[in-house]
């Protein structure tokens, strides 16, 4: 295994250009484009992605890189290998162009299909947090030393957190199965944040992701005693077949929020 901690530590001035470039863009006039998938793209994801692709081939030369804004290897090449980058270079584009800084960008290292280090830094928040399996999870505002975070036990009533953008039926539906509840919308992988550090007990997840929406995130919500499952009840895994597609997940503090 790697040095988790040496890991994280390189990571920070990666992220940090990064954010520094999106921000620079961010507040200024941007176009936005437009992918086959009609999701946004703007020069932000761009230029946010060729920081993180030059840090990280910098420190390990020797791990491939996934990334939402580059053209995946193919999956004969992929299904060999043993740990990768998954890099989102700026998750939640939706909120980006709204301006409303809920966006993030995402970099977790995963070895034999496990997410092991995630760090997700939020530019707009000047907020980083980070977890590395075994060594538990971290945040750092701006300015500010780092802080250790960790899931609490279940409050009552529970605090449940969805997408702002991609609001669905089948949460809905799953939503009534839970007793009282609180139920707040934000975007992108803050939601594995807000987990980690105590503030909300619950994400159900219908509809489709992306590996690298989820990696970052579920390195850290786990490394901070959280759960990160398909809605079958088996842990989230990565690169296993040729689609980077998720199934639908629920992340969770602690099994007895989840419904019956």
């Amino acid at each position: 295994m790697r040095d988790l901690a040496a890991l994280a530590e390189s990571l920070m001035p990666i992220v940090t250009r990064a954010g520094a470039a999106i921000m620079q863009i961010y507040d200024g006039a941007f176009a936005v484009q437009r992918k086959d998938d009609n999701s946004p793209l703007t020069l932000a994801d761009l230029e946010s992605q060729r920081v993180i692709i030059d840090g990280l081939k910098r420190i390990t030369p020797d791990i491939p890189i996934l990334s939402e804004e580059s053209a995946a290897a193919p999956w004969a090449e992929r299904q060999t290998w043993r740990e990768l980058w998954v890099v989102d270079p700026l998750d939640g584009t939706r909120e980006f162009v709204k301006r409303n800084g809920e966006f993030t960008i995402n970099i977790a290292l995963v070895v034999e299909h496990e997410p092991v280090l995630g760090m997700v830094s939020a530019p707009a928040l000047g907020a980083t947090f980070w977890g590395m399996a075994g060594l538990g999870a971290f945040t750092r505002r701006q300015g500010g030393e780092a802080r250790r975070i960790h899931t609490v036990p279940p409050q009552r009533p529970l605090r449940v957190i969805g997408s702002r953008s991609h609001a669905s039926p089948q949460t809905a539906a799953y939503l009534t199965r839970l007793g009282a509840h609180v139920m707040s919308g934000i975007g992108s992988s803050l939601k594995f944040c807000l987990l980690a550090e105590g503030k909300a007990e619950l994400y159900p997840r219908f509809g489709a992701t992306s590996e690298w929406d989820t990696a970052a995130g579920q390195a850290l919500l786990e490394a901070a005693g959280g759960h990160v499952t398909r809605m079958d009840g088996h842990r989230m895994r990565y690169y296993c077949r040729e689609s980077l597609i998720n199934s639908d997940f629920v992340a969770f503090s602690d099994a007895s929020v989840l419904p019956a």
